[in-house]
């Protein structure tokens, strides 16, 4: 008796990560998948995306450290994942962030003060998810996967094209709740993109002590769906294969899973101190593989990137840094009673109780 075993089972990801352009800024000899570089037009204003998201990173990291922000996760070194994966994205589609995609906030128009303001503390999430088709970023493991996973549930039985994208990193990768994702989204085929930011440690836990799967691309056979494993410090691969993806996914082919290599430069929060468990000569070793300057040789060696056009987004980045300075300088406005004004639609009577006497004693102090 024959079988017949669909391709998606059949196939496993490549072990070489797809990748268009080298850390020089030459071309690769990698197979690509058969995924398409995109135009030198698009790649310029990828590496512009990713040189103000850099600045905005340095520029948050600088402010946390005087105190500025409760804490933030940084995603230097990230950039490639960031930008490529979220401008991929169509206006309608939904993004499901982590706390450590700011950048990919930014990237989707999302205001510098209103992505900082859950940081700072003034907010649980600071901006309107409808607005931006953009759902809180969370920090509990794992959870986004859930979320974008129901969506797009949603999205498919109402009819709609709309896709969605999920951040998840390689720790992330074990929770259950990604488990509970992969299978629903791959039994269900729902137009769900898994982009899995491998950047080699869960806080402070290597990879190698997280799995001992040859590669975190291949969980994906085991759900039934595609996987692909591309190098993410090419945000041409990046950008290409989200791009592949998403177009599976409103064609009816159901989720993909990307897992994209990259390495976490800075700390895992500013409460983090990596030192304990990475030397410097490892951090050394992956800034020769940076994602911006290696875009930066392509496109220079192209004749697409010159010193006036470096020097305009160099200074549109600075304006950016800017921005978010004059943003956090400036007292945000609190009042202690939308503490009881997004909870419930029928509040529960102790909360109208603490609701009221909050009232009384504002009216007291003259705040009311």
């Amino acid at each position: 008796m024959t079988i017949d075993v669909p391709t998606s089972r059949r196939s496993l990801p490549q072990l070489q990560p797809v990748s268009f352009i080298g850390a020089d800024g030459q071309p690769t000899d990698v197979p690509t998948e058969g995924l398409s570089i995109p135009s030198d037009r698009t790649l310029l204003g990828l590496y512009q995306k990713m040189v103000q998201v850099r600045r905005f990173e340095a520029q948050v990291t600088h402010l946390t450290r005087q105190g500025r922000l409760a804490t933030y996760p940084s995603a230097a070194g990230q950039e490639a994942i960031e930008v490529g994966a979220t401008t991929a994205l169509a206006p309608n589609d939904w993004l499901f962030p982590t706390y450590r995609d700011s950048a990919s906030l930014l990237t989707r128009g999302v205001p510098v003060t209103e992505i900082l303001s859950a940081f700072r503390g003034d907010w649980h999430c600071g901006f309107d998810p409808n607005e931006y088709h953009t759902s809180p970023a969370a920090t509990p493991l794992a959870t986004q996967t859930l979320h974008a996973t129901g969506f797009a549930m949603a999205a498919k039985l109402k009819g709609t094209d709309a896709c969605t994208l999920t951040f998840l990193g390689d720790g992330a990768s074990s929770e259950g709740d990604t488990h509970e994702a992969l299978n629903f989204a791959s039994v269900w085929q729902t137009p769900t993109v898994f982009v899995l930011a491998n950047n080699q440690y869960a806080i402070s836990t290597p990879l190698r002590e997280q799995s001992n799967a040859t590669m975190l691309a291949d969980r994906a056979a085991g759900y039934g769906m595609p996987g692909i494993r591309v190098d993410g410090n090419d945000i041409a691969a990046v950008f290409a294969a989200v791009t592949a993806a998403l177009e599976r996914g409103r064609n009816g082919e159901g989720p993909t899973l990307i897992e994209c290599l990259t390495y976490r430069m800075e700390s895992h929060t500013n409460s983090d101190d990596p030192t304990k468990y990475r030397d410097a000569e490892e951090v050394e070793h992956w800034k020769q593989f940076d994602p911006i300057d290696r875009l930066e040789k392509h496109l220079r060696s192209a004749g697409v990137l010159d010193d006036s056009t470096a020097a305009e987004i160099t200074a549109s980045a600075k304006e950016l840094a800017t921005s978010v300075r004059d943003a956090m300088n400036t007292d945000a406005e609190v009042d202690p009673r939308e503490l009881f004004a997004h909870v419930y639609a029928n509040p529960r009577a102790n909360l109208v109780a603490q609701r009221d006497k909050l009232e009384a004693e504002l009216a007291e102090a003259g705040r009311s």
